[in-house]
């Protein structure tokens, strides 16, 4: 997160979208530092968190919540690939 925050902050790259998967989306609805650092990056720019398994942790209403878009990532990550988007993962 501190990474896609700066990149935008300070022009590193044109275009930045985050996908939260995994156990880091219930790490953003248990930590409250993890949470507001979420929040920072979804305030500039657009963030996705997977619905397969925020519906699975019953956390997907709570991340929503934090202007985050709740949906299945699988096609939407392969969409920005084709568009020129190289995944960075952590």
């Amino acid at each position: 997160m501190m990474y896609a925050k700066n990149a935008l902050k300070y022009k590193w790259l044109d275009d930045v979208k985050v996908f939260f998967f995994g156990p880091v989306e219930k790490l953003i609805f248990e930590d409250d530092e993890v949470r507001k650092a979420a929040g920072e990056v979804t305030s500039l720019t657009e963030c996705f968190a997977c619905k397969a398994i925020s519906d699975r942790e019953r956390i997907s209403e709570s991340l929503n919540e934090l202007g985050m878009k709740v949906d299945y990532v699988g096609g939407i990550i392969s969409s920005y690939i084709k568009e020129g988007y190289l995944p960075m993962i952590w």
